[in-house]
């Protein structure tokens, strides 16, 4: 029971994620990134201050200027910021198909960080997942598009600050990182203003697409939570994947996507190639508790 509830709020967390992005990507047709990294940061984060005072728990703790905390925030900046210029300037489908790759770098990072082993048929997987982002990429031939490298330096961001909440003190609770989490894009964003002199215009439409990336992230974010802690890493983790058939959902719905097969094997590949990582990480754990 533990892991269908788990499966099934991954799932809904996934395609929460999935309608965030495709508010974002709906907003910056008419208004600048930096104006929608400041206004999102700062709904996210007033909605994460409430729910971390309804805990009873202080929005400042000195945690937060830990080193983890610190290289979470820049990573969180990175990821954010660099994803939503891919999904502004090339396909919804397209950049969320290379996001997957976050949990392969994850892998890698782990590896490297906190010096776990990874085995022979893990280390392929991983080096398959990465020919399926390049199929999706293609460098140097007639599809490729510069812009995506923005959603292949996303995933480094997005990886960097799952591996920096790893390292995080157990004093702060998910509440308080989310705060931390959307309060950097504020800065962030309106630095992005202030350095390109952009002027602030924002209508009905528009001040509603933020506001629905708003609470579909903060949604997405508590299922996320709730997925992680009901059911096994192994069954629930996967199903993350699950993001991107949204994403090519919306993206042919809302904004007429029709992604090419390249794209649609790089993504096919990436969701293996990850899946199998994941599970057979797990299975490590069990083998090898302490390794």
């Amino acid at each position: 029971m533990g892991n269908t509830r788990g499966s099934l709020f991954m799932v809904l967390s996934m395609a929460a994620f999935s309608i965030e992005d495709m508010f974002i990507k709906a907003a910056a047709n008419k208004v600048s990134i930096g104006l929608i990294m400041a206004l999102f940061g700062l709904g996210g984060m007033l909605i994460f201050m409430i729910l971390t005072w309804q805990r009873g728990e202080s929005i400042f703790n000195t945690e937060i200027l830990s080193r983890p905390i610190l290289v979470r925030a820049g990573c969180e900046v990175i990821g954010r910021l660099t994803f939503a210029l891919a999904i502004t300037l090339t396909p919804l489908s397209s950049a969320s198909a290379i996001l997957q790759a976050t949990p392969l770098v994850a892998v890698i990072g782990a590896a490297l960080i906190f010096k776990e082993r990874i085995g022979a048929m893990r280390w392929f997987a991983i080096l398959l997942g990465f020919v399926g982002v390049l199929m999706i990429i293609r460098p140097g031939l007639a599809g490729f598009e510069a812009a995506s490298l923005f959603a292949l330096i996303a995933t480094l961001g997005f990886a960097g600050r799952d591996l920096a909440t790893r390292g995080a003190p157990l004093v702060l609770s998910n509440m308080q990182l989310g705060v931390y989490g959307f309060f950097v894009l504020i800065p962030t964003g309106l630095a992005m203003l202030f350095y390109n002199n952009e002027s602030i215009q924002l209508d009905l439409i528009v001040g509603s697409q933020i506001l629905g990336a708003v609470i579909f992230g903060v949604a997405a974010y508590y299922a996320l939570t709730i997925a992680m802690r009901t059911g096994d890493v192994s069954v629930v983790s996967p199903f993350r994947y699950t993001r991107l058939l949204f994403a090519l959902i919306w993206g042919a719905l809302i904004f007429s996507e029709r992604p090419d097969m390249m794209t649609l094997l790089g993504g096919m590949i990436i969701i293996i190639s990850g899946s199998y990582t994941l599970i057979q990480s797990r299975r490590f754990l069990k083998i090898n508790p302490a390794g």
